[in-house]
């Protein structure tokens, strides 16, 4: 079991940057694969990142070069840090894990309960 609590979101302007964090707590943090994903409003829920035990990343088209995943074992924690938001990027953020990278790309086992980013023109 593993429990992931979001924190980070606000309100900014267009060009600035956010850093979000999801704190883990329950199990052995270090062997679970991570994830942030986001849900705008109207639209579905969409993969942002994810990263392995042990670092390696994957990223949706739509973030490469803007969005930067990451992860402390030793403090448990998972970041997201945003820069150059754009209004678009506006959506309620989640922190997601699983025991497996494919899994946590596609149907994760725990949730955090998400934060909102609001980015304003």
């Amino acid at each position: 079991q593993v429990q992931l609590v979001e924190s980070g979101g606000g309100l900014v302007q267009a060009g600035g940057s956010l850093r979000l964090s999801c704190a883990a707590s329950g199990d052995i943090f270090s062997i679970y694969a991570l994830a942030w994903y986001r849900q705008a409003p109207g639209k579905q829920r969409e993969l942002v990142a994810a990263i392995t035990g042990g670092g390696s990343t994957n990223y949706a088209d739509f973030v490469k070069g803007q969005f930067t995943i990451s992860r402390d074992n030793a403090k448990n924690t998972e970041y997201l840090q945003m820069n150059s938001l754009k209004p678009e990027d506006t959506a309620v953020y989640y922190c997601a894990a699983d025991r497996y990278f494919g899994s946590v790309q596609t149907s994760p086992t725990y949730w955090g309960q998400g934060t909102q980013v609001t980015v304003s023109s």
